[in-house]
């Protein structure tokens, strides 16, 4: 059984910043994030489920779905995150699994915002949470993203709050904004995966 860790965090917490120092250390990263916007690319057979429960308004002209449109779909009729879910994370949870498992690294991650509210903390062995106070991820969600502190409250409203990720997670590192107090955090962390995963295997 090969050993797998799973990377949460909020909005802003800095997920990306951790998964890219494990990276250069060679360990292979699955993105929930990037795997959700695979399965619903043309010709993916969850892009025609959606357009079929959604309607046409779903795609624009070249075939692609209109994330713009349906994120304030969503936000507007809270049942239809139910039903867009129902599509997605199946597609997404088999792609997953099929990447975790084809990854050749000595320890694999799964780095994703909804690990616990998703149940995705199953496929994992470990969970790590990347940490940040509100106000840090309300900076860098807005600088990074561009949209409004009311649109980045309301997305960290929807997940699940701080002290629950807290309680759940196995290890927690604080992403305070210096990167270098960061990777000092992850190094001893990093060592700990790999007897770990040596005894796993």
């Amino acid at each position: 059984m090969r050993f797998i860790l799973g990377i949460t965090g909020g909005i802003g917490s800095g997920k990306s910043a951790a998964t890219q120092w494990f990276e250069s250390q060679g360990i292979t990263v699955v993105d929930a994030d990037v795997v959700a916007r695979e399965v619903v690319e043309p010709g993916q057979p969850a892009l025609k489920s959606i357009q079929e429960a959604f309607g046409d308004w779903v795609l624009l002209a070249d075939g692609n779905l209109d994330r713009r449109a349906l994120r304030e779909h969503i936000f507007q009729f809270p049942e239809a995150r139910q039903r867009l879910e129902k599509i997605t994370h199946p597609a997404i949870r088999q792609s997953i699994v099929q990447q975790l498992q084809h990854a050749k690294s000595p320890y694999v991650i799964l780095v994703s915002p909804l690990l616990f509210e998703t149940n995705q903390h199953e496929l994992v062995q470990h969970t790590l949470l990347v940490d940040a106070d509100e106000q840090t991820q309300l900076e860098r969600a807005s600088q990074r993203d561009g949209q409004s502190e009311a649109q980045i409250r309301k997305i960290i409203a929807a997940q699940m709050s701080r002290a629950q990720k807290q309680q759940l997670a196995n290890d927690i590192v604080l992403n305070d904004g210096l990167l270098e107090h960061l990777h000092q955090q992850l190094k001893p962390l990093h060592f700990s995966y790999l007897q770990r995963a040596e005894h796993s295997a």
